[in-house]
């Protein structure tokens, strides 16, 4: 199964039936949906999804029903690394309650300044469009599950 996509008009995923993959709308996040061609039920996602542009980054967190964690990171960071897979456990374990995306604060510099980010990974919390909270260092899935059920 492949990770989902974002774009400016939602996120796409792939069917576990079909392997369609299908657009669900930003609005629509967090519910189960119907495939467009096997009509199956496309779970929301369960993986890390890369944000690849600031504009798709600010529909997703402001239309968006279910909290956004965000994993600010850069691929020359070694911690940045060691957190991946935490938060891919965290994504699994908060399908459809929670959405988990990438921020490659190299290729985003614009995201980095807005929320002056000085120091990597740093995790964050929107919910509504706001920040929330964020915590900063490589955390286990453990550490960062805490810090999702103390701010949600």
């Amino acid at each position: 199964m492949s990770a989902p996509v974002l774009d400016r008009r939602g996120i796409v995923v792939e069917c576990a039936n079909c392997g369609q993959r299908n657009r669900v709308p930003y609005e629509h996040i967090g519910r189960t949906t119907r495939c467009g061609k096997c009509k199956g039920g496309v779970a929301p996602p369960g993986t890390p999804a890369a944000v690849t542009d600031t504009a798709t980054f600010d529909l997703l967190v402001s239309k968006a029903p279910v909290p956004v964690l965000v994993d600010f990171w850069a691929e020359w960071c070694g911690p940045c690394r060691m957190v991946a897979p935490e938060l891919a456990k965290v994504a699994a374990q908060n399908a459809g309650r929670l959405l988990v995306v990438k921020v490659n604060t190299e290729e985003l510099p614009e995201l980095s300044a807005r929320y002056q980010i000085q120091s990597i990974p740093l995790v964050a919390l929107f919910r509504g469009g706001r920040l929330v909270n964020q915590i900063l260092g490589a955390r286990p899935a453990s550490a960062i599950q805490a810090f999702l059920d103390s701010n949600t």
